[in-house]
């Protein structure tokens, strides 16, 4: 699995297309993104991570940037994408940071 994560709107898609060749529809037969958005709405993130490990290509914006949030519910939703990001690096066989559409690979070689 290749886990490619940064901020929102850096050009994570737009990597993962160019970089591997895909189209956008290309793209969305092989690829997971936004799942940081998952994280929230589940009590089991490793039984989430093992899940999204299945997949070819998994996208996650970073959240936990910035003010931290008053409210419980948000707080817990940032900790808790921080944490599946780390559960799936893990996983992953390759990891790519992507900032303003610059690649940083963090963890072994993509497929070219």
């Amino acid at each position: 699995m290749i886990f490619v994560t940064g901020p929102l709107f850096s050009g994570k898609r737009n990597y993962v297309c160019q970089t591997l060749g895909l189209s956008r529809e290309e793209l969305a037969q092989r690829a997971v993104w936004d799942v940081q958005d998952l994280a929230a709405d589940t009590s089991d993130l490793e039984e989430l991570a093992e899940k999204l490990s299945a997949c070819e290509i998994v996208i996650a914006s970073e959240i936990g940037g910035g003010v931290v949030p008053i409210d419980p519910e948000e707080r817990a939703a940032r900790e808790a994408a921080g944490r599946l990001a780390c559960l799936l690096a893990v996983q992953a066989e390759t990891v790519v940071r992507v900032v303003c559409g610059l690649p940083q690979v963090l963890k072994g070689e993509l497929p070219c």
